[in-house]
């Protein structure tokens, strides 16, 4: 819907090559996704990317509601960049501010009425119509609010012939869905994302092969709940998550592909043996389950138990015994007693994990468990946050130890911080730091790792061996 209040100075907005916007990211990997997708359909009307706000014409804030007093954060963000606003102003300067994502969504009118300066609200659904919104203001000088929810439209505005600015890295981030259908009792996605949408396959296709042609080798496919992707196929049923990962691992240069964030529920047979037929499906998967107490479990409504969530990763690990498994964890989720707590734990000793997020629980607004009783004291939750997060530290450490002294495949992807040093990722998603030269960027190349750092991993390339293991 297309709301307008406020008069305000018009402006016209004709293809300028010296126009300038800022992005600022906050949130998931579909934020960033997203964040390069609007810069991408402001590239037609001259609008570059500038480092700061200070010197933007246009400042987009594109924001994420999973975290704690996300709307208070933004807000306290926008009071900044008022300021901003009114310098550049005073100088004959013009600004606009578009407040982007999930917060506007969720917010909507409230953005405007608390922050009148903003021009304009858009949803992560519809920011594929920012160049139409710019002229809107541009004409009639109001501001505008647009929150649509998504449909497959959504997601085919880029045209067949231009390959995204924002592509050149060896690695890239590709949406395929969106939105949500499981409603967990303590999230927002299902209210700012919306049902669950599916893009078309031939537009994944088309999208992944201007990637791969742009330089990309590692393409993580993103989606609230990506595995229960259902798009429409070439051949006019609907598609699975491992029909589409079949169909992109026959493009020739394409060298890994990743997907995330993964639902316990859709992680289907087909989608286990993709993991065990295709060397191009890398061996790592973040699956979220978020407590290992049955009686959380039903409380979030998770739909599925925790021996369904050991009885998934069993036949992963079956499918592809090298495969390193990522995990979300809430802790002092309402209700949850100490015995709830310690399931928790015995799950996660049960499974092991390369990495895992942790957090404490919060209220989000509107959501069944904001309400809820048996809220847990904040004291409580500090301390079983820092027991989960030792235990997974642990875990982490013990799972980088066991690649020193070994030699595994690199993907190099940019300079590292020090001079000379380079940063690539293995294909369980480590960082792995060499020294050696740019030219190598974009290369996968055998490392032997010599050292575990911190969150990372330390080694040389190895001159040894000549070829990849296949």
């Amino acid at each position: 819907m297309i709301l307008q209040q406020k008069t305000q100075q018009k402006t016209a907005f004709s293809p300028s090559p010296k126009r300038s916007v800022h992005v600022m990211t906050w949130g998931c990997q579909m934020n960033v996704y997203d964040s390069a997708r609007m810069q991408d359909v402001l590239q037609p009307l001259g609008f570059a990317p500038v480092n700061t706000p200070e010197e933007a014409e246009i400042i987009i804030l594109n924001t994420c509601h999973i975290r704690d007093k996300a709307a208070e954060k933004v807000f306290s963000e926008l009071g900044r960049l008022r300021l901003i606003k009114e310098a550049r102003k005073a100088h004959g300067q013009q600004t606009l501010i578009a407040v982007a994502g999930c917060v506007a969504q969720a917010e909507g009118e409230e953005l405007l009425t608390r922050a009148p300066y903003v021009d304009i609200v858009l949803g992560p659904q519809t920011y594929h119509r920012l160049p139409e919104l710019l002229t809107h203001v541009a004409r009639t000088g109001k501001p505008v609010i647009d929150i649509d929810f998504p449909t497959e439209q959504k997601f085919d505005f880029l045209p067949h012939n231009k390959t995204p600015q924002t592509s050149h890295s060896p690695t890239a981030f590709l949406t395929i869905q969106e939105g949500c259908d499981k409603f967990c009792s303590f999230c927002v996605v299902p209210y700012t994302r919306g049902a669950e949408c599916s893009r078309p396959v031939s537009a994944i296709l088309e999208e992944a092969h201007r990637l791969v042609e742009a330089g990309a080798r590692d393409i993580s496919l993103l989606g609230q709940n990506v595995n229960a992707y259902h798009g429409t196929g070439p051949d006019g049923n609907l598609w699975s998550l491992a029909q589409l990962a079949y169909a992109l691992a026959d493009i020739p240069d394409l060298l890994r592909i990743r997907y995330t964030t993964s639902h316990p529920r859709d992680m289907h047979n087909a989608l286990i043996m993709a993991h065990r037929d295709l060397p191009k499906l890398m061996p790592f998967l973040h699956l979220p389950i978020q407590s290992g107490s049955d009686r959380i479990l039903r409380a979030m409504n998770r739909g599925h138990t925790a021996n369904d969530y050991l009885a998934i990763v069993q036949r992963l690990r079956e499918a592809r015994p090298d495969i390193a498994l990522s995990s979300d964890f809430i802790v002092g989720y309402p209700g949850e007693t100490e015995q709830d707590f310690e399931a928790t734990l015995h799950l996660v000793q049960q499974v092991g994990f390369a990495l895992a997020y942790s957090f404490k629980y919060s209220p989000r607004p509107g959501t069944p468990a904001a309400e809820a009783d048996g809220q847990v004291p904040e004291d409580v939750k500090n301390t079983r946050l820092q027991i989960l997060q030792k235990i997974l530290h642990d875990q982490q450490n013990a799972f980088n130890d066991q690649f020193v002294g070994r030699s595994i495949p690199v993907l190099l992807t940019s300079r590292g911080r020090k001079q000379g040093q380079i940063v690539g990722r293995s294909p369980w998603l480590q960082p792995v730091h060499i020294n050696g030269s740019d030219h190598l960027i974009g290369q996968e190349r055998l490392v032997h790792i010599t050292a575990r750092l911190s969150h990372s991993l330390l080694g040389n390339l190895d001159e040894n061996k000549t070829s990849l293991p296949q």
